[in-house]
């Protein structure tokens, strides 16, 4: 475990307010970068990037009180948590649905390239064909799907919660509800130690993962312990990341577990548009092959994480 790059006497409290109030700021900034470009007709690259840093400080505030609740007003700190988990999960729709289509599209374009070159002629005609069609069901039923993320997006925006949320983060920008009492602990005697529960959860949800190989490759039914994984290694590295310690392995882990996420969800993508009613065996089969392609993404990115995170298993000398 690295060690956390703070005052050894600083209080609990300081050091947890100091990050939570970073990150309120840097919440706010992104609502006003949000706002900008909301007014000025700013690219859609710009409005994408004002959109991911609000997620990211709000999961940041919202997974700081998760692990260090105790040392706050735990009444707020959980209406706040709540309110927050909201926010990004809203906010995360349209980018995630955005970027599901760029994904198929690119896998698609892929396919009927690596086809044409080494495939057998009727094989690669149908995956030709198919693939244009498979691209075009796939562009509607996601674009449809990402325009009413985007309506509800902007509807959240506008609510009277959204702007109680805002609110709320702009007084943390100030000052931070604490615990009178656990706030004055010392840093190694209070974050320290609920820092690593985080940990402890992380590492007990890696454990209970399926083992590498063990089962069919599209078996989804495994794909919910991995989310739940990716999930708590984003809370530990938020932890971490509150006590000033490196978080570059756990980030880069995070990234293939990231990657998992959305080849998995490309992946029921597929599947779903390939139970569209009467469409035509080509697009069924170019759907398929593009389904496979994409668990295959699946695998590749478990075994990412597991060389990233996983450690090798003793040797033991004969």
């Amino acid at each position: 475990m690295a060690q956390p790059n703070h005052d050894p006497i600083a209080g609990a409290g300081d050091v947890l307010g100091t990050y939570l109030r970073s990150q309120a700021t840097a919440f706010l900034r992104a609502l006003r970068l949000h706002g900008d470009t909301a007014a000025g007709g700013a690219d859609a690259a710009e409005a994408s990037e004002a959109a991911r840093g609000l997620r990211g400080a709000a999961r940041r505030i919202s997974g700081s009180l998760t692990t260090f609740r105790v040392v706050t007003e735990s009444g707020w700190a959980d209406g706040l948590r709540t309110e927050l988990v909201w926010l990004s999960s809203t906010l995360a729709d349209e980018h995630a649905y955005a970027v599901r289509l760029a994904r198929l599209m690119d896998a698609l374009h892929r396919l009927s390239e690596a086809c044409s070159v080494p495939g057998p002629r009727g094989t690669a005609g149908a995956l030709t064909v198919g693939s244009a069609r498979a691209g075009a069901l796939l562009e509607r039923q996601l674009t449809l799907a990402r325009t009413r993320a985007h309506s509800a997006a902007l509807q959240a925006l506008g609510s009277a919660r959204f702007h109680a949320v805002a609110d709320a983060v702009a007084v943390l920008a100030s000052e931070v509800p604490l615990d009178a009492v656990a706030a004055r602990g010392r840093v190694a005697e209070v974050l320290l130690p609920l820092a690593a529960v985080a940990e402890t959860r992380l590492s007990a949800a890696v454990a209970a993962l399926p083992p590498a190989g063990g089962a069919h490759p599209y078996d989804t039914d495994q794909d919910g312990p991995w989310h739940e994984v990716r999930r708590l290694l984003r809370v530990h590295r938020y932890a971490r990341e509150a006590l000033g310690e490196d978080v570059a392995r756990a980030a880069a882990a995070g990234e293939a577990l990231d990657r998992h996420r959305a080849a998995a969800e490309a992946a029921a993508a597929s599947a779903t548009a390939a139970r569209t009613p009467r469409i035509a065996p080509a697009t069924a089969y170019a759907l398929g092959v593009l389904h496979a392609d994409q668990r295959h993404e699946v695998e590749a990115a478990r075994a990412a994480f597991r060389h990233l995170w996983v450690p090798e298993p003793a040797i033991t000398p004969r």
